[in-house]
């Protein structure tokens, strides 16, 4: 008998098709689920049955409940190599291997720029104005040459950020807590002297931290008041970085020119959610590691995952 597998989140109905499953298909049955499970009970209840789980990024919490509801489980596989909503030591209690899969950091660093050169031209309210017989340009693009990027983190993304804000002519700048100036000496950019300093001079900040407790909140209303009002926030990382209600009180007051954000406290976002209607700010729905190549790394991977798993050699161990 054929072990059962479930591949859930998969929003684009492409998880079967971008890669090939031949490896483990004689094996395995394959079980795709379009939409999102919101709640342990969801979860329980559609992967009722199913040996092995195959979950994109952190979409869905596997809590020790979880676990403890699926006794058929023996295998989960996760995209990424870290992930923050998998209980690791309730997974061992109850006998799940959990894998996972290499992931590039390209997709962030382009959708950054996407979101940054979207805000600052104005793309969406003029390109929908034209669509919709709008008026003919009606808002005045801000520069980047010459300004300041301020970049709150300085890893392998953020790195790759400040790159093409040097090939753009901007100023890049960049802090967080234990950032170095060989580290910004590495990469070519300035070093803030402070957070706020970093605030309080960039036209351009953006958000390239791991979320953590020394990071959680750690943009609040106290730190986008000093922002300029002609400045614009990008958060491509985490909301929980970023304080949302703080942030949309300074979009609805107008004292910051605008923002961008990838990430949300719920995700998917609700449809009643004031991020919908606030204005400036240009929202898109966590797509910053959706791209051809990285779901071809995921799923790819996670059949590599799986052929080893029925083989008796595990590759690519989490927790």
């Amino acid at each position: 008998m054929k072990l059962r597998c479930a591949v859930i989140e998969d929003f684009q109905s492409v998880a079967t098709t971008v890669v090939d499953w031949s490896p483990v298909t004689d094996d395995v049955e394959i079980v795709t689920f379009t939409e999102h499970l919101a709640t342990v009970d969801e979860a329980a209840t559609a992967l009722d049955g199913f040996d092995i789980v195959v979950t994109l990024r952190e979409r869905v919490p596997f809590p020790a409940e979880l676990f403890a509801r699926l006794p058929r489980l023996r295998l989960l596989v996760a995209s990424g190599m870290r992930n923050s909503v998998i209980d690791f030591d309730a997974a061992r209690r109850h006998g799940v291997e959990v894998c996972g899969t290499a992931s590039s950091s390209t997709p962030p660093v382009e959708l950054t720029w996407a979101l940054l050169l979207g805000l600052a031209r104005g793309i969406v309210p003029e390109a929908t104005a034209l669509r919709t017989g709008g008026p003919w340009q009606s808002t005045l693009g801000a520069d980047l040459y010459g300004r300041r990027l301020g970049l709150l983190g300085l890893g392998k993304i953020g790195a790759r950020v400040a790159q093409v804000g040097l090939a753009f002519g901007m100023d890049v700048v960049a802090w967080s807590q234990n950032l170095t100036k060989e580290r910004t000496d590495e990469v070519g950019v300035g070093l803030a002297a402070s957070k706020e300093d970093l605030l309080d001079s960039s036209d351009f900040v953006s958000v390239h931290l791991a979320l953590g407790e020394r990071t959680r909140g750690l943009i609040g209303a106290a730190e986008l008041a000093r922002m300029r009002p002609t400045a614009y926030l990008i958060n491509t990382s985490r909301a929980a970085i970023v304080d949302t209600d703080a942030l949309l009180a300074a979009l609805n007051a107008g004292t910051i020119a605008g923002a961008a954000t990838d990430v949300f406290d719920v995700e998917p976002l609700p449809a009643d959610d004031p991020v919908r209607s606030t204005p400036r700010l240009l929202a898109t729905p966590h797509l910053g590691y959706v791209s051809r190549a990285n779901y071809e790394t995921y799923y790819g991977q996670a059949v590599e995952d799986i052929r080893a798993f029925l083989d008796g050699r595990p590759v690519r161990r989490l927790g």
